[in-house]
């Protein structure tokens, strides 16, 4: 147990910076899963939660970025935005997401 949660206190924030949107999921989904079993002790329980917390603050924020650019490329030259949805790549149904 201890050394479980050595592995979690010992990541950084710098590190959590360095990775993209999808490994910053993923690191998520595995932090939730360490929380979930039971097997951190309470402190290796905050500061898994506390890296969560981070994490997801990024993940909010790369998202709100990348809805900020979209508007940006979608927004017509009088101010107003045109809402169009995203096309469905050619060969892609919808039972295939």
């Amino acid at each position: 147990m201890a050394e479980r949660d050595e592995q979690v206190a010992g990541e950084t924030a710098s590190e959590d910076a360095e990775i993209d949107f999808a490994a910053t999921v993923e690191r998520l989904e595995r932090l939730v899963e360490q929380l979930e079993s039971g097997d951190l002790s309470l402190e290796g329980s905050l500061a898994a939660f506390e890296q969560g917390v981070r994490l997801t603050r990024d993940a909010q924020r790369r998202l709100d970025e990348a809805e900020l650019r979209v508007r940006t490329l979608i927004e017509r030259p009088d101010g107003n935005i045109d809402f169009a949805p995203f096309d469905t790549p050619a060969g892609e149904d919808e039972s295939e997401r």
